[in-house]
């Protein structure tokens, strides 16, 4: 009983974690719109964000080495909470910039412990089962803080707020757990070579989608701004989004199971690419075909990263996965980094459809190297894979890895068996 209680306390500080997440990241390239910021600074907001990310994920284990993890995880929560309350109180371009690295390092560090903790009281029989909750409750609770702004608004103060009581209350699990300091946090490790040699595709897979993510996540708000939706319409559009996204992983992991992997990247990949290449050519006003378009683009794009790790870990040697999978995350998060960045100036010179441009670029670029990759390296054989895990990409940490079931040799070999015979 104990230990449930701890599993639950758990996730719902991740879910609190993840909603105030949600809302934050959404309100802010809203309000920036509102505030007439540039688009070279809404796009550099969410490269801050990335960069702040992927700092975290590397400097945090050495924090709580010093400091231990309940002191670590205040100091996550606590600038958390400052750093939104700071978005309100200095509205400007450049110091939002700064305060999303900010903000990007604290939610690292902070999901990484939650983690931490997740990791101590799971073990063999029941990893799977909490990783899976796990994802799930995050993606809902993401999709729920977007949701959240259709509420709030953004032009007062009240979204801030509601992100930063969020914030402060996801320190609830270090307060209530029993259990004694979790192991050591995860600390990412960087192999391109390794990477590279075991499977290119993961490789270019992890960076194109960091592309086409990094600028569909912070400047598909801005569009719809543009397109002269108001607050509600957002948030409904982004979890429209977000949520046939989240319907789409089992299905096309599942397949992915069965298939060659790349075929189905393939096929997500174009499916994502005509999508945002129509967006571009229809540049659709309020309405359904928005709602639809975005939908079908969520619903393909969302699930190719999981399935690009599954494919990587279809070819590592054994005990690596959690090498391979914390190699992919940085390669990634380089891409969320550029890819806004890189978007802006695109978006300036085409317009709010500019951002469909840069996606559908990059989604075709990955659709191409799978169809090339296909032609000289033949299909693993089912019986030497292991299963799909949903995973999503832009929250995912060094400690998601160390999680999920398949860096657990023993685990990763009962799971070859149960697809082999499925």
């Amino acid at each position: 009983m104990t230990s449930v209680v701890k599993i639950y306390a758990l996730f719902l500080g991740s879910c609190l974690l993840m909603f105030g997440g949600g809302l934050q990241g959404l309100l802010l390239s809203v309000r920036g719109a509102e505030e007439n910021f540039s688009l070279l600074a809404l796009g550099l907001i969410g490269t801050g964000w990335s960069v702040g990310f992927v700092a975290g994920s590397i400097s945090v284990p050495m924090l709580v080495k010093r400091v231990g993890h309940i002191r670590a995880y205040s100091v996550m929560a606590v600038v958390g909470t400052v750093t939104i309350l700071l978005n309100l109180l200095w509205i400007n371009d450049i110091g939002w910039i700064v305060l999303r690295a900010f903000s990007g390092f604290c939610f690292a560090g902070a999901a990484m412990i939650v983690e931490s903790w997740l990791n101590e009281v799971a073990d063999n029989r029941n990893r799977g089962t909490i990783f899976s909750i796990y994802t799930t409750l995050n993606m809902a609770a993401s999709t729920l803080g977007q949701l959240a702004m259709s509420v709030t608004g953004v032009s007062g103060y009240l979204p801030f707020v509601i992100g930063a009581i969020s914030f402060i209350l996801a320190v609830l699990p270090t307060a209530l757990t029993s259990t004694p300091q979790p192991r050591p946090l995860a600390s990412a490790k960087l192999d391109v070579v390794l990477l590279y040699k075991t499977s290119p595709v993961a490789v270019i897979a992890a960076f194109t989608l960091g592309m086409a993510n990094g600028t569909f996540g912070t400047l598909a708000p801005v569009y719809g701004y543009a397109q002269g939706l108001d607050a509600a319409g957002i948030s409904v559009l982004f979890a429209v989004t977000a949520i046939l996204g989240a319907s789409a992983q089992i299905p096309f992991g599942r397949l992915s199971d069965r298939v060659d992997r790349r075929l189905v990247m393939i096929g997500l990949s174009l499916a994502a690419a005509i999508t945002g290449t129509l967006l571009v050519i229809i540049n659709p006003s309020p309405g359904i075909i928005m709602y639809v378009l975005f939908g079908i683009y969520g619903f393909a794009a969302n699930p190719i990263y999981a399935i690009a790790v599954a494919h990587a870990n279809d070819f590592a040697k054994d005990g690596s996965f959690a090498k391979i999978a914390s190699g992919m995350l940085l390669i990634l998060g380089i891409g969320l980094a550029i890819g806004p960045a890189v978007a802006s100036f695109i978006m300036s010179s085409y317009g709010p459809v500019g951002l469909f441009i840069v996606t559908a670029t990059f989604h075709g670029t990955l659709a191409a190297v799978a169809f090339w990759r296909m032609k000289i390296r033949p299909v693993r054989d089912a019986t030497g894979r292991m299963r799909f895990r949903p995973m999503e990409s832009s929250k995912a940490t060094p400690e998601t890895v160390v999680l999920d079931p398949r860096s657990d040799p023993e685990e990763a070999e009962r799971e070859r068996a149960s697809t082999a015979a499925a």
